[in-house]
């Protein structure tokens, strides 16, 4: 089953991809954003999810994250296509542009960004998106009208502001491409989760280190970033489109994705509680019986 996170933009575009069954699902950690969708796309099952909920009422710090990917996880997602919008921090990635980042630096502070409590378990975020559903990604977006950049460095600060002219420039001088507030800790726990995780941005604008004309409409730049926005969205959706028989053709490769708690669980089985046994039991079941 293929989880469909929609951020900014897709997230209200998900109605799209086709109608289904609603869950609404109660966690460990919560509520999740809003209903779950599973559906088939293509004849494949797909559980779509709007990240922000029903009307963008949830902001990037506000988002249940552990409730969300615990949820999918529940639900039998194997794989997860996971959209955010995005600014750019360099010029070669122009507005309404595609990227599959293939590297995180997380700046987020106030988010719970693990599932284990009661338990010590370190994952491997050396490639914190699964390198095979990158690769299907970037050759799918090949054959798009779009440009579909097949690798960067996303920022993911905690917002809600944005960034200071200082803070976009040092962004830059750290290697970062893209700025943004959402995919983290969301791949942190889809790896806890042994669930293969890839994202698609959406270049919504130039961020700060762009300086504009001092008397640039405000209005008018607004208007620009919605129709960017707007259109990196429907781009996006034919991408996962398109990609989604792909992932279902490939779902029985091996991936290190789906093993990373293999050795990651350090505690001593036997301090492990029953409360912790039963409340985790569909991240750390396959290992702690």
């Amino acid at each position: 089953m293929i989880g469909i996170i929609g951020g900014t933009g897709l997230g209200e575009s998900l109605g799209a991809l086709g109608a289904g069954q609603s869950h609404t699902m109660d966690t460990p950690f919560g509520p999740t954003s809003g209903p779950i969708i599973t559906t088939q796309v293509a004849g494949v099952p797909c559980a779509l999810l709007s990240r922000h909920g029903e009307g963008h009422v949830l902001s990037p710090s506000s988002v249940p994250f552990r409730a969300n990917i615990f949820a999918l996880k529940q639900l039998g997602v194997t794989h997860i296509l996971a959209s955010a919008a995005a600014g750019s921090l360099r010029d070669p990635i122009a507005p309404r542009d595609l990227v599959l980042p293939d590297q995180v630096i997380d700046k987020t502070f106030c988010r719970p960004n693990s599932f284990f409590d009661g338990v010590v378990a370190h994952v491997e975020m050396a490639t914190p998106f699964c390198p095979t559903l990158r690769s299907l990604l970037s050759k799918i977006g090949e054959g798009l009208p779009v440009k579909v950049h097949s690798r960067a460095t996303y920022v993911c600060m905690e917002g809600p502001q944005f960034s200071t002219r200082a803070e976009s420039e040092m962004h830059r001088a750290w290697g970062g491409d893209l700025i943004g507030m959402t995919l983290m800790p969301e791949a942190k726990l889809a790896r806890e989760a042994e669930i293969c995780y890839a994202a698609i941005a959406l270049a919504t604008d130039y961020d700060c280190w762009r300086k504009r004309a001092d008397d640039e409409d405000k209005l008018r730049l607004l208007e620009e970033i919605i129709g960017n926005v707007k259109a990196a969205t429907q781009n996006a959706l034919a991408l996962i489109g398109r990609a989604i028989p792909s992932i279902a053709d490939h779902a029985a490769q091996p991936c290190d994705c789906q093993s990373a708690l293999s050795l990651g669980i350090w505690t001593d089985h036997r301090y492990i509680t029953a409360e912790t046994r039963t409340r985790l039991a569909p991240i750390i079941g396959k290992y702690v019986k």
